[in-house]
């Protein structure tokens, strides 16, 4: 008879439970979204079709940069990790005043408003409930190192 421990499921993204998957999966889209806008940005300003090119630039490595958040908290989430928590739900709370932006300019831009801001109360459903919540090691008993 083998005294050998027996294995046990791995932690990380397998064992992740679907809340928390889906949450990093719609952070991800953001940030990539986000970065998509930054790059068409940088490529008007490039091109020559925006009236100040510099504020276009400007605004086109900002956008890069601030999709470096979500994509960050995405993967984090997506391994599990605790700190990951915090960053997404800021990325969320940022989105929605984005999301009212878009939707008072109207037009096309109005499916883009209420993508962004059904996208942005999912996530936070998503974080905030209690399997991701344990999941992640937070909640009520949990201690902080």
């Amino acid at each position: 008879m083998s005294t050998e421990p027996l294995p046990t499921a791995p932690a990380g993204p397998a064992a992740a439970p679907r809340r928390l998957t889906a949450a990093a999966a719609l952070t991800a889209l953001e940030g990539l979204a986000l970065a998509a806008v930054g790059v068409f940005v940088l490529y008007a300003a490039i091109a020559g079709d925006v009236d100040s090119p510099l504020q276009a630039e400007t605004g086109g490595i900002t956008l890069l940069v601030l999709s470096a958040l979500p994509l960050s908290a995405a993967r984090g989430l997506r391994l599990g990790r605790r700190w990951s928590r915090g960053p997404a739900l800021i990325t969320q709370l940022m989105a929605m005043p984005v999301a009212w932006t878009l939707w008072t300019t109207g037009g096309a831009m109005t499916a883009a408003a209420v993508a962004l801001a059904l996208s942005a109360v999912a996530v936070v459903g998503l974080l905030v409930n209690p399997t991701a919540t344990a999941a992640l090691g937070i909640g009520p008993g949990e201690r902080t190192p």
